[in-house]
């Protein structure tokens, strides 16, 4: 997978959050996008996952040679960011479920598995409204590191964690990122130690 940013630039009213971004985004590497809280490294991620449209410029996706449409690169791409919302009403084993209806889950592991892995094997059964911020964090890493796609985006991924929460990601990190195109939106140095690869959005002003 191949993502491709081509003089790309986004705006809110009058005020540019960057300009002129040209980059290249190849599997197999990994990626962190740093600056200051506010300066627009959120909305830069936003922008290549295609959940906000770009004012100039375009994006180009491509599976090896072949380009995928605007339509369908959302299949290719997972995200975890402390926004996205969950639907409380239903139970972590539920969440789960129904994400993997549009988005299928890597076929290796159950869902009681996947809900292990991240310490929520005690809460399987457990509506969502009940859950800590912790626990909510620990459900949107799962949906995304699980999920069977060659692009995972991840904004403030330990946001919310505790020490063990940490730890854990860190544990998706190592086992879980494998052969994917990996892109973090981070000021917290542990949450992008592994990049190879630093963009500080400044650059792009």
């Amino acid at each position: 997978m191949q993502i491709t940013l081509n003089n790309t630039g986004k705006r809110y009213n009058r005020e540019w959050i960057f300009r002129h971004c040209n980059y290249t985004f190849t599997t197999g590497k990994n990626y962190a996008i740093t600056g200051p809280n506010g300066s627009g490294k959120s909305t830069l991620l936003q922008v290549i996952a295609g959940a906000t449209l770009h004012n100039e410029g375009f994006i180009e996706y491509h599976d090896g040679q072949w380009p995928i449409t605007n339509e369908q690169h959302f299949r290719s791409i997972s995200i975890a960011a402390p926004y996205l919302e969950l639907i409380e009403e239903m139970t972590a084993k539920e969440m789960l479920g129904f994400h993997s209806t549009f988005k299928p889950f890597i076929s290796s592991l159950s869902l009681e598995e996947m809900l292990h892995i991240v310490g929520l094997d005690k809460a399987v059964n457990k509506q969502l409204r009940y859950f800590s911020s912790g626990m909510k964090q620990r459900l949107k890493l799962a949906q995304a590191f699980f999920s069977n796609t060659p692009v995972l985006l991840l904004d403030e991924p330990t946001t919310n964690l505790d020490a063990d929460g940490i730890a854990l990601y860190q544990n998706l990190i190592s086992h879980y990122t494998k052969d994917k195109l990996v892109i973090v939106s981070s000021n917290v140095k542990q949450e992008y130690d592994f990049c190879e690869e630093v963009i500080e959005i400044g650059d792009f002003k």
